[in-house]
């Protein structure tokens, strides 16, 4: 592993340029938010952090303000019914994480690391208690983001979690970060309906 010093100070820099480089992109994401539905712009969660505590995360509101809270995309009966013309396209493209810089910059989150499990995600915050990947920070994107996302089912997410873990150097978080670039731009993994897997895609309410 490297200084975890080091890793925050890049993780801090890098979020602090893209949040100003990104502010065009973010603007325009805001006003069309605001323009497609009624709701508030961004949504906040309750996820899991570093040590198992809790944090509220940040997304760009993507569903209709009548969704259930606190429930997986893919346990909704009608996923499609909920999710709004432009949450469509920011979950397809993952525009919808952008706002989490912020929880970067807070030092809740970094760029890469486990994707943060929901608080009653019980069964995958079990299983990662297994490798160690409940004890890091969690992040924008990581090595099971890049390797099947909404597609895996709890027990090989949680081990490939594990593998980041046992493997977190500077060298494998380049490639997750090239990897989730080229994943986003194909799309890969991304399932809405119901699926034996369980990804971070919110209930909103």
């Amino acid at each position: 592993m490297y200084d975890k010093g080091i890793k925050r100070c890049v993780d801090f820099c890098l979020s602090l340029i893209g949040l100003i480089v990104l502010s065009p992109v973010l603007l325009v994401i805001v006003l069309a938010i605001k323009l497609d539905s009624k709701g508030p712009i961004i949504f906040t969660q309750k996820r899991v952090g570093k040590k198992k505590e809790h944090f509220q995360i940040y997304k760009f509101r993507t569903m209709r303000i009548d969704t259930p809270k606190e429930m997986p995309t893919h346990l909704l009966e009608n996923p499609d019914y909920f999710i709004t013309k432009v949450g469509k396209f920011l979950r397809k493209t993952s525009l919808d994480e952008l706002p989490q810089i912020v929880n970067i910059l807070k030092g809740e989150m970094s760029i890469i690391g486990p994707r943060p499990a929901l608080w009653n995600q019980y069964d995958l915050i079990e299983e990662r208690d297994k490798y160690g990947a409940n004890d890091i920070r969690p992040g924008l994107t990581g090595w099971a983001q890049i390797n099947g996302r909404d597609e895996l089912e709890i027990p090989l997410k949680a081990k490939l979690d594990g593998y980041y873990v046992s493997h977190e150097r500077v060298i494998m978080d380049v490639k997750c970060f090239f990897g989730t670039v080229i994943s986003v731009f194909k799309s890969d993994g991304i399932v809405e309906g119901n699926t034996a897997a369980i990804e971070d895609n919110e209930g909103e309410q």
